[in-house]
């Protein structure tokens, strides 16, 4: 039997311009700032050509549990592609995120698809994943929207 796909979506409305919430996003150095108390520690295990950019893997969580993502596509104030670059609980995870400009400031919409990597898992780890993005994606808007 070939393991299961699972995807969600999270969508989000924002005052803050486009370009303010894709580098922040974007930007794993500063993930520490705006994402407690989910992600503690944040940084760059690579770099690229450009900060966050296709190749650059940002390294997020709390020691011993860090998430290393690693940039697929980057396009600035506007779309934000990455994978996880190290073992994880998922196969082939996808994260996409998209920034559109409103008359009032931004729609965030925050994706992800995923196959279990252990048949049975696919329903909790799309629960927790969904769950953290949801959280990810409110204090994101919040910190593009103090600032």
């Amino acid at each position: 039997m070939p393991p299961r796909t699972f995807s969600f979506e999270v969508t989000r409305t924002s005052t803050a311009s486009p370009d303010r919430l894709f580098r922040l996003e974007t930007d794993g150095a500063r993930w520490s700032e705006w994402a407690k108390p989910l992600i503690v520690q944040s940084g760059w295990e690579r770099w690229a050509d450009q900060p966050g950019g296709v190749g650059a893997i940002r390294r997020v969580g709390l020691f011993p549990v860090l998430m290393y993502e690693e940039t697929l596509e980057y396009e600035p104030g506007k779309r934000h592609v990455y994978t996880f670059a190290r073992s994880a609980p998922v196969d082939d995870y996808r994260g996409e995120v998209t920034f559109t400009p409103t008359p009032n400031g931004t729609e965030l919409r925050w994706r992800g698809t995923f196959k279990e990597k252990v048949p049975g898992t696919g329903p909790l780890v799309l629960a927790l994943l969904r769950t953290a993005i949801v959280f990810l994606s409110a204090r994101l808007v919040r910190a593009a929207e103090r600032d």
